[in-house]
């Protein structure tokens, strides 16, 4: 298999480039990945209207992953609770390795046939669950033979991978590809692969949340109260619906616990 991820950068003796150069390149690099991503969309579609489906009848969604794949579906998984109100069960991210993998390394935990399994056990995985596999070079072990066993057992699975015809698709009821090329560092696929599937999960969770009505007009309207900065927020989303002083929709919020029960109560 050719991993597109592997080719050589187009780019010679990045050593001797002046830093200016360093960044331009890099960022004219980056500029390809929305584009790249765009091509992706027809087959992000059915995966999260699959998700959507799963969630409303009770089914979480997973991640898994290896290094900066598996990073970055922690990442998004544990923004999900915040930002939209979900339980902190209702989107996991798995890496492996396990949590202390998310600082360190842990040596050939990717290697793994059979963590993957494991770990989604761990969370009583069954039927009604989404699996996601997210692997830039599409050959992690860890993901390719977790994916196999959640299809073996019935399960839904998709899959993140920057290169084509790689083996995780195989195992992938929603496989999505997302060719960004060699990167500007030979094989360094925490830059553009890793924008490239970061864009993706954006997009699978934001639309998965307005799909499961976790979003009013344009408003986080479920988001977690949990500091400062999100309880100013919260107010001016009520100040500005319901036309009431910055203090009178700061009562209601912190009366109520979200903006979205302000807004309800309000209306009865």
């Amino acid at each position: 298999m050719d991993k597109i991820t592997e080719r050589t950068s187009k780019y010679r003796h990045l050593e001797k480039m002046p830093v200016e150069e360093l960044l331009t390149n890099i960022n004219r690099e980056d500029k390809t990945v929305a584009l790249a991503v765009e091509k992706a969309i027809p087959k992000i579609t059915p995966l999260v209207k699959t998700i959507v489906a799963s969630m409303k009848e009770g089914g979480r969604l997973f991640y898994i992953g290896a290094g900066t794949s598996g990073r970055l579906g922690i990442l998004d998984a544990s923004a999900c609770p915040p930002t939209f109100g979900v339980p902190d069960d209702g989107v996991i991210g798995l890496l492996a390795g396990g949590d202390s993998a998310i600082r360190k390394a842990v040596e050939f935990a990717e290697d793994s046939h059979i963590q993957a399994w494991g770990d989604l056990q761990r969370h009583y995985i069954n039927e009604q669950d989404v699996v996601i596999g997210i692997a830039a070079s599409g050959t992690t072990p860890y993901v390719v033979h977790g994916l196999k066993t959640c299809q073996q057992h019935g399960i839904v699975t998709g899959c993140i991978t920057c290169n084509l015809g790689a083996p995780v698709i195989d195992y992938a009821d929603f496989p999505i590809e997302v060719v960004v090329g060699p990167e500007f560092v030979t094989g360094s696929t925490r830059m553009k692969a890793g924008t490239a599937q970061k864009m993706v999960l954006n997009m699978i969770s934001t639309s998965v949340m307005i799909g499961l009505g976790r979003v009013m007009d344009n408003k986080m309207v479920d988001m977690q109260l949990s500091n400062k900065k999100l309880v100013d927020r919260g107010t001016k989303m009520i100040k500005n619906t319901l036309k009431l002083t910055y203090e009178e929709a700061k009562d209601l919020l912190l009366k109520h616990g979200s903006v979205r029960k302000a807004l309800e109560e309000y209306d009865k």
